[in-house]
């Protein structure tokens, strides 16, 4: 066997998907485990001249972990992550006005009648396309950057020890993916902020951004992406962690029937329901570090000090906590639903929910 063959003989992770029934039955057809001739057997039991082990997914069309599946990821984070973010453009307007002017902005209710007075209507869609653009590339970088990320360093720990501390793996690579997706996001986001916050500063990105960038200099844009990771790093590994965990153990404690016998309606809102549950651990852990991104952008040299001093640690972790929570919960629901809907629409596996397979894991170990 040539090297180039023994270069794809990487072992994937057990837990990281589901394989179907009919893979299961191969694996039990063929102990004691034959590598060489599962990876030319299909998961319908007929030759095939491929070469590389891949988990099965239902109605597979794209090989698992292939360029083609991280692009899948990578479209799906975008889709979800940007138009996510671009519906709820209102609360978000309310939610930074609340942080920066509590005394004006003093509730939600109070909060949406003071903008739509003032503002009116226009009011509550201001930041909308730096929104728009700023989140569709942080959630191209996140999803697609987590599955690379997943599956890198479960190869790194090997099969027994992925599975073993497969929440250390979920946390590592989101957390790793969230480092690079908030480089992506920045700019769009000290100007959304910029524009919501400030109104007569511009109407949008394209009078928003070069005025932003003549007052504060190109670098201006990065000046809030410590606190920006602040925030988002705890969030993203909250976010797929607590997913993951969660989906998991829906399916083995609340889901009688086996995941992979499951519709893929009931996956779809077992993923709904995991990303809501998930979304309001996420908005109390990260919310500090949202008042200070929101402090920053909005301030001209302002730092960190300064918005200890004004808003306290109390008003860092509570000031616009509730509304939050429930536009976290909402989001991170929506996402992981329509993160899910585009990987099963091409044939891929939901993610999440799955316990690693004693066989598997057997053959990983051959």
């Amino acid at each position: 066997m040539s090297p180039h063959d023994d270069s794809r003989k990487s072992l994937i992770p057990t837990f990281l998907y589901s394989s179907s029934s009919s893979s299961s039955s191969l694996l039990k057809k063929t102990r004691p485990f034959d590598l060489d001739t599962l990876r030319t057997t299909s998961p319908h039991g007929s030759s095939s001249s491929s070469k590389s082990f891949v988990v099965p997914a239902p109605k597979e069309k794209i090989e698992m972990y292939s360029p083609a599946f991280y692009a899948v990821c990578t479209a799906g984070g975008s889709l979800c992550t940007g138009l996510t973010h671009t519906l709820i453009t209102p609360l978000d307007v309310v939610k930074c006005n609340m942080q920066i002017d509590p005394a004006k902005y003093k509730s939600i209710s109070s909060g949406f009648g003071v903008l739509l007075k003032e503002q009116g209507v226009r009011g509550f869609f201001r930041g909308w396309v730096p929104t728009l653009l700023g989140y569709s590339a942080q959630g191209a970088c996140k999803y697609g950057f987590y599955e690379f990320f997943k599956k890198y360093y479960s190869d790194i720990a090997g099969p027994e020890y992925a599975a073993k501390y497969k929440t250390l793996i979920y946390l590592a690579g989101s957390a790793s993916a969230e480092v690079i997706a908030d480089v992506a996001l920045c700019p769009m986001e000290a100007v959304k902020v910029r524009v919501q916050t400030q109104p007569g500063f511009a109407r949008g990105l394209g009078d928003g951004l070069p005025k932003f960038v003549k007052s504060e200099g190109a670098l201006g844009l990065y000046k809030g992406l410590v606190p920006l990771w602040g925030r988002q790093i705890p969030y993203t590994m909250m976010k797929f962690a607590s997913f993951e965990t969660i989906v998991e153990m829906m399916y083995k404690h609340a889901i009688p029937t086996p995941k992979d016998q499951c519709s893929q309606t009931l996956q779809l809102g077992v993923s709904l329901a995991g990303g809501y549950v998930a979304g309001i651990f996420c908005a109390i852990i990260s919310h500090p570090a949202d008042n200070l991104v929101s402090f920053l952008n909005n301030a001209k040299g302002a730092t960190v000090g300064d918005a200890v001093k004004k808003m306290g640690l109390w008003g860092l972790c509570t000031r616009g906590l509730p509304l939050r929570i429930v536009m976290i919960g909402t989001l991170t629901g929506a996402q992981w639903g329509i993160y899910d809907a585009v990987k099963v629409s091409l044939g891929l596996p939901t993610t999440g929910g799955v316990t690693p397979d004693p066989a598997a894991t057997a053959l990983a170990k051959v």
